[in-house]
């Protein structure tokens, strides 16, 4: 089954909703700072883009590693990642020629080459300049099995909120007269070439209070948007309601789902066409033709997956059915059909250890492949269902250090995979395996900065509480252990997101190679170790995170590796929160911070853009709940008295996940109180921060070279 929009938004704070400002706070002298356009708000933000620039950005070393980054972000030569779209491969491409992009494809005979020849579908860049847009690209759905029609999505500079438009692959043309959605929060799916489903901005009401599409309707070629039939209605309170159509032939079916918050979701089957336009597989248990839904009577807190004729069930909780108990963070399957008639006999295909926990995994024509962490390490295995059970096998050729990542090249057709390996030191490589055969590795990022000088090592602190906290470390050879040198310590803690080694070349350039240390913390909040690791920092428990990260901090002290001058740290989105915390409640542990598209204004979180979304992880501001989101809002926990590290604070005034008035606040605060503090703000790029490779290229110039010049002295 495709991804439904909700799971895609786990990923940290993918989140959307511009909105604005609501109940404007009293007595907040910044509070002028969320109006996000306002011309009085805007000319602050130039004013101290211009500082930072003068101040950080106007030296020679500055402009070198900014045009470093920026080649390495342009180079011809890194890996075009492909998607294959019925016979061709598929790929979206930035450097210097095309800095919003091209979509281009290829044949597989031809990627397997060095300089694959490429044909151009859509260019970007040509788009902008005839229509005078700036669209950022935010992906195609590609109508199966012809493969002739796409639904692509357009953001202006880098928003979350987007246009959807009818492509046609054949003439590479959008669709006169075809579908389109104006600019908003959700999208369009597929039913077939004259149908969609559409959730997004209807007009007043149809939103949640996240600013998600509240309704799902059908639409129908050739009529008008507002005569599109509802499918369903969710609560105002609802976080994301949406639909798709699972095109997989022979078990065509239609989904509806209903996301009440993140790892909290319920799923409903439709049966919109009736069984006999399925192809019969897979509909025994959908036996209402009319429309209406039935509810796959799974807990909400479980991630669903239907393949075929297999319901998959990640579990957030332990869960008892048919008699046994399985526990969170367990992988269990069952025949679909049988669950939606009742019966729940369910198979473990993964139960997690102290040390392990799902990663993920990917489906094939005919096996299951298992990506399992132990200990922050990815491992694989090959299932196979069969008459007589699952049968378990290793995954030939897999690889034994690096972070791994697997995904089916075409889970109709093939048993493949494209495997992708990466580590801090090792330029990342992609290789196409099929299932019990060697992988070939069909392409390698270049080498982009000197690593030879460094190792990777693997350490654990222990938290306030006695928690072993994993944190990778990234360090020169011949490093003198003099509590001297400049550190920079990263990290996220939240979501269930995993925080796993991965090569960057502008962190090899900007940090790196001039001899720095990286430390990558695995902090609670985050996915590391399954759903325990991240329920053990929400609401009330947030502070776990933040301690983790602070014996981290002092770990690597007590080992010598440096000390608190020459201690930065870094995060961005949720992991600018925990910034802000740093900043706020261990400021003696560090001698700089970057604080990236943060949130901070805790108070405000929930009415600003999407944060009524995260409620579920933080808690609810406006009830008694306030009593423990107060000891982590950095906001109100400066203290214009006390001592502060230098900042920097970056966000993107695109940005409408995060509400780029949580960084302007903060920083009008610490500044009125004499702090030595900087700020930069980039018109466009969204979450991201960046729209193109010029703008990433800055934004990470400006942040190692803050560091630098802090924690080199």
């Amino acid at each position: 089954m495709s991804q439904l929009p909700h799971a895609a938004l786990i990923a940290g704070l993918a989140l959307a909703g511009a909105a604005p400002a609501q109940n404007a706070p009293d007595g907040d002298p910044y509070a002028w700072l969320e109006d996000v356009q306002g011309e009085k708000a805007l000319d602050w933000v130039r004013a101290h883009n211009a500082r930072t620039e003068a101040e950080v950005a106007n030296t020679p070393e500055f402009k070198t590693l900014e045009g470093q980054i920026r080649a390495i972000l342009d180079s011809e030569a890194k890996i075009p990642a492909v998607e294959k779209i019925g016979d061709y491969y598929y790929n979206f491409w930035k450097d210097a020629q095309h800095p919003r992009g091209v979509w281009r494809r290829t044949t597989l005979a031809e990627y397997r080459k060095p300089a694959p020849r490429w044909e151009t579908v859509l260019d970007l860049d040509a788009l902008n300049a005839a229509e005078g847009t700036q669209w950022v690209w935010h992906g195609a759905d590609c109508l199966r099995p012809k493969y002739e029609r796409c639904l692509i999505a357009l953001s202006p500079g880098g928003s979350d909120a987007d246009v959807t438009r009818e492509f046609d692959l054949a003439t590479k043309q959008f669709v006169k007269d075809g579908f389109f959605r104006p600019e908003a929060k959700g999208g369009l799916a597929w039913i077939d070439e004259d149908t969609v489903y559409v959730y997004t901005d209807f007009g007043p009401g149809s939103l949640t209070s996240s600013g998600y599409p509240r309704i799902v309707k059908q639409w129908r070629r050739g009529t008008p948007l507002s005569a599109a039939s509802v499918v369903y209605e969710g609560k105002p309170d609802d976080m994301y309601i949406a639909a798709l159509r699972d095109h997989t032939p022979g078990y065509a079916r239609d989904f509806v789902s209903r996301t009440l918050a993140f790892y909290n979701d319920e799923l409903y089957l439709r049966d919109a066409h009736g069984c006999a336009s399925a192809a019969g597989a897979g509909c025994a248990g959908a036996a209402n033709k009319d429309g209406s839904l039935i509810r796959i009577d799974a807990p909400n807190s479980a991630q669903k997956n239907v393949h075929k004729d297999w319901l998959l069930l990640e579990l957030r909780e332990p869960y008892t059915a048919g008699g046994k108990t399985y526990p969170a963070g367990a992988l269990i399957a069952t025949r679909f059909d049988d669950f939606l008639a009742g019966k729940r006999d369910f198979t473990a295909l993964f139960e997690p250890t102290d040390k392990s926990s799902l990663a993920g995994y990917a489906w094939t024509r005919d096996h299951l492949v298992l990506n399992v962490m132990e200990d922050v390490k990815n491992r694989l295995t090959v299932l196979t269902p069969g008459k007589d059970g699952w049968v378990r096998a290793p995954f030939v050729g897999a690889p034994a250090i690096g972070s791994v990542s697997v995904s089916a090249v075409d889970p109709d057709e093939s048993n493949a995979v494209w495997l992708t390996t990466t580590d801090f030191l090792t330029p990342t490589s992609l290789a196409l395996a099929e299932i019990g055969k060697a992988p070939e590795v069909l392409k390698s990022n270049p080498v982009f900065f000197d690593a030879s000088r460094d190792v990777i090592e693997q350490h654990f602190a222990t938290s306030k509480d006695g928690t072993r906290v994993p944190y990778f470390l990234v360090r020169p050879r011949d490093l003198a252990f003099d509590g001297k040198a400049p550190t920079l310590l990263y990290g996220y803690g939240g979501f269930e997101v995993s925080m796993t080694p991965t090569y960057s070349g502008a962190l090899g350039k900007g940090w790196l190679e001039k001899g720095g240390v990286y430390v990558l913390a695995n902090i609670r909040g985050g996915g590391e170790y399954g759903p325990r690791w991240h329920q053990a920092a929400l609401k009330a428990n947030r502070h776990k995170a933040y301690e983790d990260f602070a014996a981290v901090a002092d770990d690597l002290v007590a080992r010598n590796i440096t000390s608190p001058a020459h201690l930065g740290a870094m995060g961005g989105s949720n992991g600018g929160l925990l910034m802000g915390n740093m900043l706020t409640q261990y400021p003696d542990k560090f001698g700089a911070i970057v604080v990236q598209v943060p949130l901070l204004d805790m108070k405000r979180y929930s009415h600003l853009l999407a944060g009524a979304s995260w409620m579920a992880e933080y808690g609810n501001p406006d009830t008694d709940d306030w009593a423990f989101i107060q000891t982590f809002s950095p906001y109100h926990l400066f203290d214009p008295a006390r001592r502060y590290p230098p900042t920097l604070f970056l966000t993107s005034t695109k940005d409408d996940r995060v509400h780029p008035g949580h960084a302007r606040k903060m920083m009008a605060k610490m500044e009125a109180a004499g702090k030595d503090v900087h700020y930069y703000e980039n018109i466009e790029g969204g979450h991201g921060g960046a729209a193109d490779n010029a703008q990433a290229a800055h934004m990470a110039a400006l942040a190692y070279t803050f560091l630098w010049q802090q924690l080199a002295r």
